[in-house]
């Protein structure tokens, strides 16, 4: 699975580019470019930029495509978005951006021109038209990739099931252009789900193994080695727990590791930074529990200083930010723009 506007099939034209082609070629100057784009009607323009933008990938050229997007979307934005023509243009451009930094692997940038994109959907969420609809399954689809890179499998379904839905409805209109990306998500979402039975799996592994190691602990079976596993195991449950978006429960599965890890490493570790890093990001996830989530992390950025836990401090430093900002949260926001 890859971002969906690369995909070599779904990036394959529908309509004739070739004006906006050869004035690529003929090195015109990006306003004119900007024009012309804004000239053709939407399925044209998109079937432009996608294929342009996945032919200079295909060259090694990521970066020029990048460069490339941002600057005709600049100039967009600078002539309004009054135009709802315009408005589907910036959108589908934050689309492709979101594809083009997947390809990067710079999965934050991806989640902020994805937030930018489901912010202009969301300005008018009742919408059912093409364009709407082509904007919002691709993008769907690549925030589902976003998921999947982090193993959350459960979000990424979620994600993958509305894209399905909405590829299925626009395929029976049009089969000739939305019959490939409709397999596409199909198929992303039958592998996503034989993920999250792994998931499910995995969870009862460590459910058995956890069992195990209370029980030598119990016994009083070489204790301080045993305690260590067992909060190894439990620990990964939580893991485990989070990559499932069960954030509730690997918040009680992170604070019963700790106070297993305090009874036999009173003073304060690295392994201790590291679990309470996890308990504060999964409190992040509880709406209830935000608060705390900050004021525990705030405490953590300190305690790495007082360390020397230089990565860890960094990794703190990114998730704070991220909770203040809305990156924590876009990927939910498809919610209010999908329409019924």
């Amino acid at each position: 699975m890859k971002a969906i506007s690369l995909e070599p099939v779904f990036a394959q034209t529908t309509t004739d580019i070739a004006s906006l082609k050869n004035l690529l070629r003929r090195n015109r100057s990006m306003s004119e470019v900007r024009h012309a784009i804004g000239d053709a009607d939407f399925n044209t323009a998109y079937d432009f930029l996608r294929s342009t933008a996945m032919e200079m990938v295909e060259k090694g050229e990521i970066d020029r495509a990048i460069h490339g997007v941002c600057e005709i979307d600049e100039l967009i934005s600078r002539n309004g978005e009054e135009e709802r023509n315009l408005l589907n243009i910036h959108a589908a451009l934050m689309q492709i951006l979101t594809a083009l930094y997947i390809e990067k692997a710079d999965s934050e940038a991806a989640m902020t021109t994805a937030a930018s994109a489901l912010s202009l959907l969301a300005q008018e969420p009742k919408r059912k038209d093409e364009p709407f609809l082509a904007i919002l399954g691709a993008l769907l689809y690549d925030i589902a990739y976003l998921h999947t890179e982090r193993k959350e499998y459960k979000q990424a379904e979620r994600e993958l099931a509305k894209s399905l839905k909405i590829f299925e409805r626009l395929a029976k209109n049009d089969p000739a252009r939305y019959a490939s990306p409709h397999v596409m998500a199909l198929n992303a979402a039958t592998a996503t789900y034989r993920n999250r039975v792994s998931q499910a799996e995995l969870l009862a592994h460590y459910q058995a193994v956890t069992s195990t190691y209370l029980q030598m602990v119990s016994a009083g079976v070489e204790v301080e080695e045993a305690t260590s596993r067992l909060i190894d195991s439990i620990t990964a449950e939580g893991d485990t727990l989070v990559q499932m978006g069960r954030h509730r429960e690997a918040v009680q599965y992170y604070t019963r590791a700790l106070k297993y890890l305090t009874k036999i490493e009173p003073q304060f570790t690295l392994r201790h930074l590291r679990l309470s890093i996890a308990l504060g990001e999964s409190m992040l996830r509880i709406s209830a529990m935000k608060d705390k989530g900050i004021h525990l992390l705030n405490t953590m950025l300190h305690k790495a200083t007082k360390i020397n836990a230089t990565d860890e401090h960094r990794r703190i430093v990114d998730i704070l930010y991220n909770a203040k900002s809305s990156s924590l949260d876009i990927l939910g926001l498809w919610h209010k723009v999908f329409p019924k």
